[in-house]
Protein backbone atom coordinates (compact mmCIF):
# COMPACT_ATOMS: atom_id res chain seq x y z
CA UNK A 1 0.00 0.00 0.00
CA UNK A 2 2.57 2.33 1.15
CA UNK A 3 4.46 2.15 -2.76
CA UNK A 4 0.54 2.97 -4.24
CA UNK A 5 0.28 5.65 -2.21
CA UNK A 6 3.81 7.12 -3.26
CA UNK A 7 3.19 6.33 -6.64
CA UNK A 8 -0.13 8.39 -6.97
CA UNK A 9 1.13 11.72 -5.15
CA UNK A 10 4.04 11.63 -7.27
CA UNK A 11 2.16 11.69 -10.23
CA UNK A 12 -0.25 14.09 -8.59
CA UNK A 13 3.01 16.62 -8.12
CA UNK A 14 3.70 16.52 -11.86
CA UNK A 15 0.41 17.43 -12.98
CA UNK A 16 1.36 21.10 -11.00
CA UNK A 17 4.18 21.64 -13.31
CA UNK A 18 4.87 22.06 -17.25
CA UNK A 19 8.05 23.54 -17.70
CA UNK A 20 10.10 24.42 -21.38
CA UNK A 21 13.11 23.21 -22.67
CA UNK A 22 15.34 26.00 -21.42
CA UNK A 23 14.06 25.70 -17.27
CA UNK A 24 16.58 24.98 -15.08
CA UNK A 25 16.65 21.50 -14.22
CA UNK A 26 16.82 19.09 -11.75
CA UNK A 27 18.69 15.49 -12.64
CA UNK A 28 18.67 12.47 -11.79
CA UNK A 29 21.33 9.97 -13.39
CA UNK A 30 21.81 6.54 -13.92
CA UNK A 31 21.41 3.10 -15.69
CA UNK A 32 18.06 1.98 -14.39
CA UNK A 33 17.85 -0.89 -15.22
CA UNK A 34 14.26 -2.46 -14.11
CA UNK A 35 13.37 1.14 -12.37
CA UNK A 36 11.92 -0.92 -9.61
CA UNK A 37 10.83 0.39 -6.12
CA UNK A 38 14.92 2.01 -5.34
CA UNK A 39 14.69 3.68 -8.66
CA UNK A 40 10.79 4.93 -7.93
CA UNK A 41 12.09 5.98 -4.37
CA UNK A 42 14.44 8.53 -6.57
CA UNK A 43 11.92 9.55 -9.25
CA UNK A 44 9.69 10.47 -6.13
CA UNK A 45 12.47 12.28 -4.67
CA UNK A 46 13.25 14.38 -8.25
CA UNK A 47 9.43 14.94 -8.63
CA UNK A 48 8.78 16.55 -4.93
CA UNK A 49 12.30 18.58 -5.10
CA UNK A 50 11.45 19.92 -9.03
CA UNK A 51 8.20 20.77 -7.74
CA UNK A 52 9.42 23.00 -4.35
CA UNK A 53 12.19 24.27 -6.30
CA UNK A 54 10.40 24.91 -9.45
CA UNK A 55 13.04 23.07 -11.58
CA UNK A 56 12.18 20.95 -14.78
CA UNK A 57 12.48 17.28 -13.39
CA UNK A 58 14.67 15.21 -16.03
CA UNK A 59 16.18 11.46 -16.06
CA UNK A 60 19.26 10.62 -17.35
CA UNK A 61 20.12 7.56 -17.94
CA UNK A 62 22.25 5.49 -20.60
CA UNK A 63 22.02 3.31 -23.61
CA UNK A 64 23.37 0.67 -24.92
CA UNK A 65 24.34 -0.60 -21.50
CA UNK A 66 28.28 -0.15 -20.73
CA UNK A 67 29.20 -3.58 -20.78
CA UNK A 68 27.76 -3.51 -24.14
CA UNK A 69 29.91 -1.36 -25.22
CA UNK A 70 33.37 -2.22 -22.55
CA UNK A 71 32.84 -5.53 -22.43
CA UNK A 72 30.96 -7.15 -25.61
CA UNK A 73 32.06 -10.45 -25.77
CA UNK A 74 30.22 -10.82 -22.09
CA UNK A 75 27.32 -8.76 -22.26
CA UNK A 76 24.73 -7.97 -19.46
CA UNK A 77 21.36 -9.01 -20.09
CA UNK A 78 19.16 -6.75 -18.75
CA UNK A 79 15.44 -6.10 -16.92
CA UNK A 80 14.09 -3.97 -19.79
CA UNK A 81 15.07 -2.85 -22.99
CA UNK A 82 15.80 1.00 -23.57
CA UNK A 83 11.83 1.51 -24.99
CA UNK A 84 10.81 -0.51 -21.54
CA UNK A 85 12.94 1.77 -19.63
CA UNK A 86 11.93 4.80 -21.16
CA UNK A 87 8.03 3.77 -20.59
CA UNK A 88 8.30 2.53 -17.31
CA UNK A 89 10.23 5.99 -16.09
CA UNK A 90 7.51 8.54 -17.78
CA UNK A 91 4.58 6.19 -16.24
CA UNK A 92 5.77 6.96 -12.82
CA UNK A 93 5.81 10.98 -13.70
CA UNK A 94 8.85 12.18 -15.23
CA UNK A 95 8.16 12.79 -18.96
CA UNK A 96 11.56 14.12 -20.02
CA UNK A 97 14.41 11.48 -20.61
CA UNK A 98 17.22 11.77 -21.65
CA UNK A 99 18.85 8.93 -23.37
CA UNK A 100 22.76 9.50 -23.60
CA UNK A 101 24.60 6.98 -26.26
CA UNK A 102 27.29 4.71 -24.56
CA UNK A 103 29.98 4.35 -27.10
CA UNK A 104 33.33 4.00 -26.64
CA UNK A 105 34.48 7.35 -27.21
CA UNK A 106 31.83 8.32 -24.40
CA UNK A 107 32.85 6.11 -22.21
CA UNK A 108 36.91 7.85 -22.32
CA UNK A 109 35.11 11.08 -21.74
CA UNK A 110 35.75 12.31 -18.01
CA UNK A 111 32.93 12.59 -15.59
CA UNK A 112 33.77 16.63 -16.04
CA UNK A 113 33.49 17.01 -19.31
CA UNK A 114 30.09 15.09 -19.29
CA UNK A 115 28.62 17.52 -16.53
CA UNK A 116 29.65 20.50 -18.40
CA UNK A 117 28.92 19.64 -22.25
CA UNK A 118 26.00 17.79 -21.31
CA UNK A 119 24.08 17.95 -18.28
CA UNK A 120 24.97 22.15 -17.12
CA UNK A 121 25.25 23.39 -20.58
CA UNK A 122 22.26 21.09 -22.19
CA UNK A 123 19.77 20.59 -19.50
CA UNK A 124 20.91 23.73 -17.73
CA UNK A 125 20.83 20.99 -14.02
CA UNK A 126 21.04 23.06 -11.17
CA UNK A 127 20.45 20.17 -8.79
CA UNK A 128 21.73 16.35 -9.48
CA UNK A 129 20.88 13.33 -7.91
CA UNK A 130 23.08 10.24 -7.52
CA UNK A 131 22.44 6.72 -6.27
CA UNK A 132 24.37 6.00 -3.43
CA UNK A 133 27.34 3.58 -5.69
CA UNK A 134 26.72 5.65 -9.07
CA UNK A 135 30.32 6.68 -10.36
CA UNK A 136 30.80 7.73 -14.10
CA UNK A 137 33.12 8.90 -16.77
CA UNK A 138 36.39 7.71 -17.46
CA UNK A 139 37.74 5.46 -14.63
CA UNK A 140 35.06 5.88 -12.72
CA UNK A 141 35.91 9.65 -11.31
CA UNK A 142 32.35 10.72 -11.36
CA UNK A 143 31.91 10.01 -7.69
CA UNK A 144 30.10 11.69 -5.07
CA UNK A 145 32.96 13.17 -3.73
CA UNK A 146 34.03 14.51 -7.07
CA UNK A 147 30.71 15.82 -7.49
CA UNK A 148 30.23 17.68 -4.73
CA UNK A 149 33.80 19.61 -5.56
CA UNK A 150 32.94 19.90 -8.95
CA UNK A 151 29.25 21.45 -8.12
CA UNK A 152 30.59 23.70 -5.61
CA UNK A 153 32.69 25.47 -8.51
CA UNK A 154 29.61 25.27 -11.50
CA UNK A 155 26.94 26.40 -9.16
CA UNK A 156 25.34 23.42 -8.86
CA UNK A 157 23.73 21.12 -5.70
CA UNK A 158 24.42 17.31 -5.53
CA UNK A 159 22.53 15.19 -3.72
CA UNK A 160 23.07 11.02 -2.61
CA UNK A 161 20.58 9.18 -2.12
CA UNK A 162 20.75 6.66 0.76
CA UNK A 163 20.70 2.42 -0.05
CA UNK A 164 16.74 1.35 -0.25
CA UNK A 165 15.95 -1.34 1.97
CA UNK A 166 12.54 -3.53 1.32
CA UNK A 167 11.87 -6.80 3.13
CA UNK A 168 15.47 -6.46 4.61
CA UNK A 169 17.08 -6.70 1.09
CA UNK A 170 19.19 -3.81 -0.40
CA UNK A 171 17.37 -3.53 -3.54
CA UNK A 172 19.09 -3.30 -7.15
CA UNK A 173 19.06 -4.16 -10.23
CA UNK A 174 22.21 -6.88 -9.81
CA UNK A 175 19.53 -8.40 -7.12
CA UNK A 176 16.84 -8.21 -9.22
CA UNK A 177 18.62 -9.98 -11.98
CA UNK A 178 19.83 -12.46 -9.94
CA UNK A 179 16.25 -13.65 -8.78
CA UNK A 180 14.63 -13.64 -12.21
CA UNK A 181 17.70 -16.21 -13.22
CA UNK A 182 16.42 -18.35 -10.61
CA UNK A 183 13.25 -18.12 -11.24
CA UNK A 184 12.20 -16.33 -7.80
CA UNK A 185 9.52 -14.39 -9.38
CA UNK A 186 7.58 -13.92 -5.74
CA UNK A 187 10.22 -11.88 -4.85
CA UNK A 188 11.61 -10.56 -8.36
CA UNK A 189 8.11 -8.95 -8.78
CA UNK A 190 7.72 -7.39 -5.44
CA UNK A 191 11.27 -5.48 -5.65
CA UNK A 192 10.20 -4.55 -9.32
CA UNK A 193 7.08 -3.12 -7.95
CA UNK A 194 5.65 -4.67 -11.22
CA UNK A 195 5.40 -7.96 -12.99
CA UNK A 196 8.56 -8.95 -15.09
CA UNK A 197 7.85 -8.97 -18.70
CA UNK A 198 8.92 -10.68 -21.77
CA UNK A 199 8.16 -8.77 -25.24
CA UNK A 200 8.37 -10.49 -28.26
CA UNK A 201 6.50 -11.85 -31.44
CA UNK A 202 4.74 -15.26 -32.04
CA UNK A 203 6.14 -17.66 -34.61
CA UNK A 204 5.76 -21.06 -36.14
CA UNK A 205 6.70 -23.93 -33.97
CA UNK A 206 7.05 -27.46 -34.70
CA UNK A 207 3.01 -27.85 -33.38
CA UNK A 208 3.96 -31.02 -31.34
CA UNK A 209 1.71 -29.34 -28.17
CA UNK A 210 -1.35 -29.03 -30.73
CA UNK A 211 -1.05 -32.89 -31.29
CA UNK A 212 -1.04 -33.48 -27.40
CA UNK A 213 -3.72 -30.94 -26.96
CA UNK A 214 -1.32 -28.16 -25.39
CA UNK A 215 -1.07 -26.06 -28.19
CA UNK A 216 1.98 -23.10 -27.63
CA UNK A 217 2.50 -19.76 -28.90
CA UNK A 218 6.05 -19.68 -29.43
CA UNK A 219 8.12 -16.25 -28.61
CA UNK A 220 10.55 -15.00 -30.22
CA UNK A 221 12.42 -11.57 -28.25
CA UNK A 222 12.27 -8.25 -29.34
CA UNK A 223 15.51 -7.78 -27.22
CA UNK A 224 18.00 -10.00 -27.74
CA UNK A 225 20.22 -8.81 -24.45
CA UNK A 226 16.57 -9.28 -22.47
CA UNK A 227 17.72 -11.45 -19.52
CA UNK A 228 15.44 -14.84 -19.62
CA UNK A 229 14.41 -16.83 -16.49
CA UNK A 230 16.03 -20.38 -15.27
CA UNK A 231 14.84 -23.66 -17.50
CA UNK A 232 11.38 -24.35 -16.42
CA UNK A 233 7.55 -24.26 -16.01
CA UNK A 234 5.77 -20.61 -15.37
CA UNK A 235 2.82 -19.29 -14.76
CA UNK A 236 2.26 -16.75 -16.77
CA UNK A 237 -0.54 -13.78 -18.05
CA UNK A 238 -1.28 -11.92 -20.92
CA UNK A 239 -3.74 -9.41 -22.69
CA UNK A 240 -5.11 -10.41 -26.17
CA UNK A 241 -7.50 -7.88 -27.85
CA UNK A 242 -8.31 -6.40 -24.80
CA UNK A 243 -8.64 -10.04 -22.96
CA UNK A 244 -6.64 -11.20 -20.07
CA UNK A 245 -5.08 -14.80 -20.73
CA UNK A 246 -3.45 -16.38 -18.60
CA UNK A 247 -1.27 -19.58 -18.99
CA UNK A 248 1.98 -21.38 -18.53
CA UNK A 249 5.05 -21.12 -19.76
CA UNK A 250 8.06 -23.54 -20.91
CA UNK A 251 11.53 -22.04 -21.04
CA UNK A 252 14.21 -24.74 -21.94
CA UNK A 253 15.40 -27.14 -25.20
CA UNK A 254 12.11 -29.70 -24.64
CA UNK A 255 14.69 -32.73 -24.05
CA UNK A 256 11.83 -34.94 -24.43
CA UNK A 257 11.52 -34.54 -27.94
CA UNK A 258 15.64 -33.89 -28.17
CA UNK A 259 15.28 -30.20 -28.77
CA UNK A 260 18.56 -28.60 -29.88
CA UNK A 261 17.71 -24.56 -29.17
CA UNK A 262 16.23 -22.88 -26.02
CA UNK A 263 12.85 -22.21 -26.99
CA UNK A 264 10.33 -19.86 -25.16
CA UNK A 265 6.82 -21.69 -25.44
CA UNK A 266 3.23 -20.34 -23.75
CA UNK A 267 0.47 -22.64 -23.73
CA UNK A 268 -2.59 -20.47 -22.74
CA UNK A 269 -5.64 -21.69 -20.94
CA UNK A 270 -9.04 -21.94 -22.56
CA UNK A 271 -8.13 -19.72 -25.25
CA UNK A 272 -7.26 -21.05 -28.98
CA UNK A 273 -7.01 -18.41 -31.34
CA UNK A 274 -4.55 -18.00 -34.25
CA UNK A 275 -1.70 -15.91 -32.92
CA UNK A 276 0.90 -16.12 -35.33
CA UNK A 277 2.94 -13.25 -35.80
CA UNK A 278 1.22 -10.83 -32.98
CA UNK A 279 3.67 -8.89 -30.55
CA UNK A 280 2.66 -10.08 -27.11
CA UNK A 281 3.79 -8.76 -23.64
CA UNK A 282 3.89 -11.80 -21.07
CA UNK A 283 3.96 -11.00 -17.84
CA UNK A 284 5.95 -13.76 -15.84
CA UNK A 285 4.13 -14.38 -11.86
CA UNK A 286 5.23 -17.62 -10.73
CA UNK A 287 7.90 -20.64 -10.97
CA UNK A 288 6.21 -23.64 -11.19
CA UNK A 289 8.67 -26.60 -11.86
CA UNK A 290 12.34 -26.85 -13.46
CA UNK A 291 12.21 -28.45 -17.33
CA UNK A 292 13.09 -32.23 -17.44
CA UNK A 293 12.91 -35.04 -19.81
CA UNK A 294 10.14 -37.84 -19.54
CA UNK A 295 10.42 -41.65 -21.09
CA UNK A 296 7.93 -40.89 -23.87
CA UNK A 297 5.27 -37.81 -24.75
CA UNK A 298 2.61 -39.83 -22.77
CA UNK A 299 4.69 -39.18 -19.48
CA UNK A 300 4.93 -35.20 -20.87
CA UNK A 301 1.14 -34.80 -21.60
CA UNK A 302 0.47 -36.30 -18.15
CA UNK A 303 2.60 -33.73 -16.33
CA UNK A 304 1.23 -31.23 -18.21
CA UNK A 305 -2.17 -31.64 -17.09
CA UNK A 306 -0.50 -31.69 -13.35
CA UNK A 307 1.24 -28.67 -14.42
CA UNK A 308 -1.79 -26.91 -15.72
CA UNK A 309 -3.87 -27.49 -12.30
CA UNK A 310 -1.18 -26.19 -10.28
CA UNK A 311 -1.44 -23.65 -12.28
CA UNK A 312 -4.74 -22.58 -12.37
CA UNK A 313 -4.98 -23.27 -8.15
CA UNK A 314 -2.59 -20.92 -7.95
CA UNK A 315 -4.00 -18.42 -10.33
CA UNK A 316 -7.26 -18.27 -8.28
CA UNK A 317 -5.70 -17.72 -5.37
CA UNK A 318 -3.77 -14.71 -7.10
CA UNK A 319 -6.91 -13.10 -8.49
Amino acid sequence: MFFFVIRYYTLFLYKFFKLNESYPSIIALGTFDGVHLGHQQIIHQVLTMAFDEKLKPILVTFFPHPSHILNPEKPLKLINSIDERVKLIKSHGIESVYVQEFTREFANQSAAEFVENTLLKELNMKILIVGHDHQFGKNKEGDFEFLSQLGAKKGFKVIQVKPFYYQGYLISSTLIRNLILEGDFDKANSFLGYPFCLFGKVVQGNQLGRKIGFNTANIVLDFSNKIVPRLGVYIVKTNILGEIVWGMMNVGFRPTVDGKTQTIEVHFFFFDKDLYFQHLKIKVLHWVREERKFSDIDELKNQLNKDKNTALTWINQYK
